[in-house]
């Protein structure tokens, strides 16, 4: 049987202890990144929420209420009819412009990634598909005649993927069955 003698010992024990403490410092390493991951990813979700928060704070207040409201109460049911209106009515304008400079930021919000379709599809489809399906007959002669592709193209993004993730998730469509009506009637 081979003995070992405390000099020999010593550099193999030597050897273990480096090798364990090796050990522990890649599994204190990988756990301090999985710890990293998860906080990042709280804090997109949580920077996610406040950004939905503050959007659905601008539509659900009355101003942005009243504008959507006003706006779907005109009748246009072509692009010369929505023209003329909004060339010669400053409340239909105003109410369009209102309602156009929302959706489309939100549009570009979800095609950058930055909020998810689902919270638009949980909290704002209602008011949003009652706007756009009103756009929806006269948005391709509006753009002809602009001469201008970009018109609206978040909001119609926005819309395209709305359907898409509504068509994956039927439990949330919300279509409104019947328009309100115009506040002054």
């Amino acid at each position: 049987m081979v003995e070992l003698g405390l000099i020999e010992i010593i550099p193999l024990v030597s050897q273990i202890a480096t090798a364990f403490g090796v050990c522990i410092a890649a599994t204190y390493y990988v756990l301090n990144l999985r710890n990293n991951q998860k906080n990042m990813q709280l804090t997109l979700e949580t920077r996610q929420a406040q950004l939905f928060m503050n959007i659905y704070d601008k539509t659900s207040k009355r101003e942005f209420t009243e504008s959507w409201r006003k706006f779907m109460a005109y009748k246009f049911s072509n692009y010369n009819e929505f023209r003329e209106l909004y060339q010669n009515n400053h409340e239909f304008q105003n109410s369009q412009w209102e309602l156009s400079n929302v959706y489309e930021g939100l549009g570009v919000l979800v095609k950058e990634g930055l909020l998810p379709i689902r919270m638009v599809a949980l909290l704002m489809t209602g008011m949003f598909r009652g706007y756009w399906e009103k756009f929806i007959p006269i948005y391709d002669d509006a753009v002809k005649d602009m001469g201008f592709s970009r018109w609206l193209s978040e909001t119609k993004f926005l819309y395209e993927e709305l359907m898409r993730y509504l068509a994956e998730h039927p439990e949330l469509d919300s279509r409104i069955k019947r328009l309100i009506r115009d506040p002054g009637a």
